[in-house]
């Protein structure tokens, strides 16, 4: 398999890439001196539903990942020490911010969960915040009201101006930052809850679009708040496979609660609940797949590329 991702987008262009590609075995080799931190109970309550993770994968491409994202994290703060001391001005602690994109289903949010896990347990980072983008998304009532209800996830449907200001008030070293609080239960935004962010060391953001570039009537985006960005990726009828199989797992568990959006899909025959999981896909996640979060693979800093088995088969490393 060619690490150029899906063959519709690929990534390279005979040598016009701005990547270097690692493979597994070659990466790997990076943390064999650096001891597991993680248990496979611990490992077992990050991994997400669907996704595959245990201790092999963990060692292999996520030790060496925290500690290449721990260096960077000591050298962005030592050139952060020397800028403000040659502007003449006193060094303020300003947190690193990791950007975590990828589609639906191919596994971002453990990916984001257990880099939190590991970054936590290095020396000068002790201090690792994660917020997903989901609590910026406009509550339904308002996606209604746009008539983009069918369009939850694109980039239109979250309130863009109050996720720049989240981190940009981050960035500049606030104590303390509220996010809006996002439930996959009701499929909404909580009324009135917040989650607070308090002077993290490292803040890593995880979302759909968080790598997007500026449209023509925007200054700025989100992803220019960003010290390092992760593309988590896979062919494409591998992340149709795993959002099917993984609808299927969550209509036997989570759907079954009255309380769930999705609910009904629980109590309607499984075939007819697979097709009209097929049918999401089709409409909703592959086209913002193809039209809006596989365009900004290129403008990480590293991507994560998985096989069909959910496990990583090679890094691709931004060229310095």
């Amino acid at each position: 398999m060619s690490a150029s991702g899906s063959p519709s987008t690929p990534i390279n262009q005979g040598e016009l890439t701005p990547f270097v590609e690692i493979l597994r075995s070659d990466w790997s080799r990076l943390g064999n001196s650096t001891k597991q931190p993680l248990t496979e109970s611990e490992i077992s309550q990050i991994r997400g539903l669907g996704d595959f993770l245990d201790l092999t994968e963990v060692s292999e491409v996520y030790l060496p990942l925290s500690r290449f994202l721990n260096l960077y994290v000591t050298k962005h703060a030592d050139i952060h020490k020397a800028t403000s001391e040659f502007l003449g001005e006193r060094a303020k602690p300003v947190p690193f911010i990791i950007g975590v994109a990828g589609s639906v289903a191919v596994g971002k949010s453990t990916v984001s969960r257990l880099l939190r896990e590991l970054l936590s347990r290095w020396e000068g980072t002790p201090k690792v915040a994660l917020v997903t983008t989901d609590g910026f998304l406009y509550p339904n009532k308002e996606l209604e009201k746009r008539s983009i209800m069918d369009r939850k996830g694109f980039p239109e449907s979250y309130d863009r101006l109050a996720l720049i200001k989240f981190v940009s008030d981050i960035k500049s070293g606030k104590s303390q930052v509220s996010a809006p609080v996002y439930s996959h239960l009701t499929y909404d935004i909580i009324p009135g809850e917040q989650v607070v962010v308090e002077s993290p060391d490292v803040l890593i953001i995880e979302g759909l679009n968080v790598l997007q570039a500026p449209g023509p009537d925007q200054e700025i985006t989100l992803s220019d708040f960003f010290d390092f960005k992760i593309f988590v990726d896979a062919e494409t009828q591998n992340i149709s496979k795993w959002f099917l199989n993984r609808f299927h797992a969550l209509r036997e568990s989570a759907f079954t609660n009255p309380e769930s959006y999705f609910h009904r899909y629980a109590e309607m025959p499984l075939e007819k609940a697979l097709a009209r999981a097929t049918e999401i896909w089709e409409t909703i996640n592959l086209p913002n797949l193809t039209e809006n979060i596989l365009p900004t693979r290129s403008r990480a800093t590293l991507v994560l590329k998985k096989g069909d088995n959910h496990r990583v088969e090679s890094v691709l490393l931004r060229k310095l």
